[in-house]
């Protein structure tokens, strides 16, 4: 925890992320795929335990947004260039983290999840204790955070049925609540489960400027 960790978060790009949200918020689909996107990584930056948060991306107006909004907070943009899928994404920011610190903890963290409360990431970093581990979303099929132990590899297997790979592969699951951090955002019923919990100003806003948008 005093060395903190560094978290990588993968983004597509806002017009092909989030698919299946597209008929449950309508309207200005980018503008709520970024908004969850940037008050996931600021809840993350918030977090004690948190050194540094990469967003690996190929969407400028990422890049833009977050220069604009979280500079100072140790949010920063890295272009993804072209990386085939998610896992790659999620190497290719572990890899620069460690060219900085090569025997710290790096951690893969989802980028929707607009409940995000500080004090969950900071629980479940805390209780892995420096071992790899991961934290499973709500269906308990999913991952919503990967942590590597001290100098390691990540090894993401993000994908259908990632949490048993990342337990196949040696990974512990924490066990505390962590509602805000188990609640990904990919269908209409996520999405309400994430409203119940407390959604984050921005991903707030762009839901209520859709609803009261005109056809």
């Amino acid at each position: 925890m005093e060395q903190g960790v560094d978290l990588v978060v993968p983004i597509k790009r806002l017009d092909r992320a989030k698919t299946r949200l597209r008929g449950a918020i309508g309207g200005p689909h980018a503008e709520v795929v970024l908004a969850l996107l940037l008050d996931t990584v600021a809840a993350a930056a918030s977090a004690r335990g948190v050194r540094r948060v990469l967003v690996v991306c190929e969407d400028t107006r990422v890049a833009k947004e977050i220069a604009a909004e979280l500079a100072g907070t140790g949010v920063e943009p890295v272009d993804e260039g072209g990386l085939p899928g998610l896992n790659a994404a999620l190497q290719h920011g572990a890899d620069l983290v460690r060219a900085d610190d090569p025997g710290g903890v790096v951690g893969a963290l989802q980028a929707d999840l607009p409940a995000l409360r500080p004090e969950d990431l900071t629980a479940a970093i805390t209780e892995a204790g420096g071992r790899r581990a991961f934290c499973a979303d709500r269906q308990t099929t999913g991952t919503t955070l990967l942590l590597s132990a001290p100098g390691a590899p990540l090894d993401p297997r993000f994908g259908t049925g990632s949490a048993h790979a990342h337990l196949a592969s040696g990974a512990v699951a924490v066990r505390a609540g962590l509602a805000t951090l188990r609640c990904d955002v990919d269908t209409a019923a996520d999405l309400a489960e994430a409203t119940a919990l407390g959604l984050g100003q921005r991903t707030a806003y762009a839901l209520a400027k859709r609803s009261t948008a005109g056809p």
